[in-house]
């Protein structure tokens, strides 16, 4: 019987042992995609306890929490941080076989050298000594990504960010790449008209030119993407249920501009064609600097009505989807190359049903100008687990080139994620011994390690020329 994650956890088999040791374990991180706050990465922030770098904002844990019986209150209300942290000790033995089981361990091992299992008998001495270290300086934000060995990170940015928490970490000199990523989600989402209003009036504050039609908000949101690229962006990133590739002409969106700005109830044609004409523009705007947009798809948002007006979106209502994603999605990725304005493109799914819809799509657009111009995003939010991610990795290697993968990614609110990195290493690791161990590749290590280096850092280091 094995231990309890060792140092061999997820490595089945001798060569797979070999290759992550030797090739994978030690390679820097580029963490190309995450929800980090800058804040606190430019003040260089200590956590008060382990609660606060470990459960605030952490929806993950928030459903665990919630589906073993804990009160609200213990999860995003008034009760101490102790209380928070106890009822979490409490909940972690009954996530057996839930990625939360594994990420709580190697988090505790790789950042605090504990090697306890969370329970409630363990709770206050894990909670205690943990604490004390992120008291530390040793365990600043800036050093706990140093500690990782974290080279380069995107976080999550909106268009009307100023970006002067991006601007303090590059002049503090911190070597770890801290780079904006142009998020601009808010700025279509005609199906919340009142939002999209407020959206717009807060656009206009930083503007210097009156928003008065649709021409003059495409070139509001233009000089943002201008500002961003000026400060370091490369990357755009959009969360969407599906890609938006409606017919439209520019005098329709004007039309349907008009209306947004008079606050005019919109059809479901018109909420289509104008999402459909803002994902265009932004794909173009991509293409002319040369950045990589990714398009996150398929989550079913804000399921639970009675508790997202009590606590707001992003605390835990969502779902996967079963959305249409391929008609339009060829839809959108032919017009874009017709025109040669498809830009360097991940497509993440979130329905594992997809896979092989994405596998196959990305192969439609790699054109030969680019090795891995268009890119099947590591498995995402409710598939960055065991089988999640081995479904990913064995669709791109049956439809696409998994040698030319850009890797993983935390997609993560927390400065604990990034033993996610190591345990796609491990599988990675674990998939192509075990394919060499059956016969099914060749024994040559020296080659096949340095496509675990590549897929580990080096592609995705060449891919976003960070």
């Amino acid at each position: 019987m094995k231990k309890f994650i060792d140092e061999n956890f997820l490595l089945n088999n001798e060569t797979a042992v070999l290759l992550y040791h030797q090739y994978a374990k030690d390679m820097a991180v580029i963490d190309y995609h995450c929800h980090l706050p800058p804040d606190q990465i430019a003040e260089d922030k200590n956590f008060e306890n382990l609660t606060q770098v470990w459960l605030y904002g952490d929806h993950y844990k928030w459903r665990a929490m919630r589906a073993n019986g804990v009160p609200e209150e213990y999860i995003t209300g008034n009760k101490s941080d102790w209380e928070k942290f106890e009822k979490w000790a409490e909940t972690v033995p009954y996530t057996l076989r839930n990625p939360l089981y594994h990420w709580t361990h190697l988090e505790l091992q790789r950042y605090f050298d504990i090697y306890d299992i969370l329970s409630p008998a363990t709770a206050r001495k894990i909670y205690e000594e943990c604490t004390a270290k992120l008291q530390t300086p040793a365990y600043s934000v800036r050093n706990l990504l140093r500690k990782m060995n974290v080279s380069v990170l995107a976080t999550t940015d909106d268009p009307t960010d100023d970006l002067a928490h991006h601007q303090k970490i590059k002049a503090d000199g911190f070597e770890v790449k801290v780079l904006p990523a142009f998020r601009p989600d808010k700025a279509m989402n005609a199906d919340d008209l009142p939002a999209l209003i407020a959206y717009i009036s807060k656009l206009q504050s930083i503007s210097s030119d009156q928003i008065v039609d649709f021409e003059s908000y495409l070139k509001a949101l233009k000089d943002r993407h201008d500002y961003f690229a000026i400060n370091g962006c490369s990357v755009s990133d959009h969360g969407l249920e599906q890609l938006y590739a409606e017919v439209y002409t520019n005098q329709e969106v004007a039309l349907i501009f008009d209306k947004i700005i008079n606050q005019q109830i919109l059809n479901e044609q018109e909420i289509l064609q104008f999402k459909s004409a803002m994902l265009y523009h932004f794909a173009t705007w991509d293409h002319e600097k040369g950045w990589v947009q990714q398009y996150h798809l398929g989550a079913l948002r804000n399921n639970n009505s009675r508790l997202l007006a009590r606590l707001g979106p992003d605390t835990g209502w969502d779902s996967i989807g079963d959305f249409q994603q391929g008609p339009q999605l060829s839809k959108f990725l032919n017009r874009l190359d017709a025109s040669n304005q498809l830009a360097k493109t991940i497509l993440y799914n979130l329905n594992p049903s997809d896979n092989e819809l994405m596998a196959t799509m990305i192969g439609n657009f790699n054109d030969g100008t680019i090795a891995g111009k268009i890119q099947f995003g590591s498995g995402w939010w409710f598939l960055d687990q065991k089988e999640g991610m081995t479904r990913q990795l064995n669709a791109l290697s049956n439809m696409g080139l998994l040698s030319r993968f850009i890797g993983m990614l935390t997609d993560s609110r927390s400065f604990l994620s990034y033993p996610r990195h190591e345990y796609f290493r491990r599988l990675l690791c674990n998939l192509l011994g075990e394919d060499i161990e059956n016969g099914e590749l060749p024994d040559d290590i020296d080659w096949v390690g340095q496509i675990v280096r590549n897929i580990c850092y080096h592609n995705a280091k060449d891919y976003f020329n960070f």
